[in-house]
């Protein structure tokens, strides 16, 4: 995506949630007021929406600007009609254990890669960051950091494979697995883009 102002706000919210105006005119360095015209100008676009949310105690109420459906699809998504599509003919023609069959093989390439650039990460936090920097290579917008208590977190605020991974959630059973091999391990998925989260989130403890 070109870096323009707009296109500064979709990965803002994208990547951090919902914002107020003035939060987002800090970050890109404008006013609070300029910021405001930008998402008045994006709301018109349908891009972005305005939701209202009570503030804590007696102040007033503040208004949180999220991504609209039309917003996310700004966001790659590997085509996903045409993927669904796909997998549905799969299904209809061969048979669920097809579908079982090719996310099989997708796994299996997928981990000899992965463990290929994983090689020289020799120990967990390496292994996160290096993951972590894979899936944002391929379109994840991923992050990672370590709790306070010593678990290590793996976010992807974006799934290009949304689409397939909502016809079969084959997918994310399969990237679930694949990252306990990869990092050697626990894994537990705590946030799901498909159950509703604006993200995907992973916990990772050492086994």
């Amino acid at each position: 995506m070109r870096q323009s102002p707009a296109n500064r706000i979709l990965i803002l919210i994208k990547t951090d949630g919902p914002q107020l105006a003035a939060a987002i005119g800090d970050t890109l360095g404008i006013s609070g007021e300029a910021a405001r015209q930008q998402l008045s100008k994006m709301a018109e676009e349908g891009l972005v929406e305005p939701v209202t949310v009570a503030a804590a105690g007696r102040g007033r109420p503040r208004q949180l600007w999220h991504l609209t459906a039309s917003g996310n699809r700004q966001f790659p998504d590997g085509h996903a009609e045409l993927t669904a599509n796909l997998l549905g003919a799969l299904v209809e023609q061969l048979g669920p254990a097809a579908l079982d069959t090719v996310i099989s093989a997708r796994e299996a390439e997928t981990l000899k890669r992965y463990r290929q650039e994983l090689s020289q990460a020799h120990d967990l936090a390496a292994r996160v960051e290096t993951l972590t920097g894979i899936r944002t290579r391929e379109g994840y917008m991923a992050d990672c950091w370590q709790e306070a208590d010593g678990a290590f977190m793996l976010v992807e605020n974006h799934c290009p494979i949304c689409a397939a991974a909502t016809a079969c959630a084959g997918f994310c059973r399969s990237e679930l697995e694949t990252f306990r091999a990869v990092l050697d391990a626990k894994v537990e998925r705590s946030e799901h883009i498909l159950a509703g989260a604006r993200r995907c989130a992973y916990r990772i403890m050492p086994h």
